[in-house]
């Protein structure tokens, strides 16, 4: 975050300078000169506001370089097929939801770098994106109850779905892509999520989570 902001500062400042500057010329009836300086103000200004925004939004991912742990999740049976949910993720508060179905899945985003971004220093990042209840039987997939959470936040100009759309024109984005694991939900099972170079990773931390593994598998 703090490379976003150095580099705002360093495209927006010049670029306010050649705007006014380009502004008085006009002023001063040099028409060709002052368009030329404030259109090249204008274009550094706006680059700093897209570097700022762009900015914001990477702060909402965290970063990762070797296998990173990411959430604890813990279960509750209520009643056949729900539960409550204890999600407790990126030194978070723990969350207290419900979920419906046998197993439980988690998503996360995806972002690794190249080239300059790399030179700079920038590390693969990862952001929560949602928490969702699965059924084991495709019949009830279609016809249950569906229960799905959103845990991402959003701010600043939401680099993912950029990207996505404009791979050829962020040639410093190297990957950026989905990742998702799911396991059962059991009475008292708990798991830990982690996050490796590959993707997601979990583990089973207790009995009940590592007899309800073997039971599904």
């Amino acid at each position: 975050m703090s490379l976003a902001y150095i580099l705002t500062v360093v495209l927006t400042l010049p670029g306010l300078l050649l705007l006014f500057g380009g502004i008085a010329k006009l002023w001063h009836r040099r028409p060709v000169l002052g368009s030329l300086q404030g259109l090249l103000g204008l274009v550094l200004v706006c680059a700093g506001i897209i570097v700022l925004l762009v900015g914001m939004n990477l702060y909402t991912y965290h970063r990762f370089t070797q296998e990173t742990p990411v959430a604890s999740v813990s279960f509750e049976m209520l009643a056949p097929q729900q539960f409550h949910v204890t999600l407790a993720a990126n030194g978070d508060a723990p969350q207290l939801l419900r979920l419906h179905g046998d197993e439980w899945q988690l998503d996360v985003r995806l972002i690794k770098w190249q080239g300059m971004a790399t030179i700079f220093g920038a590390d693969p990042v990862y952001r929560m994106d949602r928490l969702s209840g699965r059924y084991r039987q495709t019949e009830q997939e279609v016809r249950e109850l569906r229960t799905i959470y959103d845990l991402g936040v959003e701010h600043g100009l939401d680099l993912w779905s950029v990207a996505s759309k404009y791979k050829t024109w962020l040639p410093w984005v190297d990957a950026i892509y989905g990742s998702a694991v799911y396991m059962p939900m059991a009475d008292k099972a708990s798991y830990t999520v982690t996050m490796a170079s590959t993707g997601l990773v979990v583990r089973p931390t207790n009995d009940a989570a590592q007899q309800a593994v073997k039971a599904w598998h």
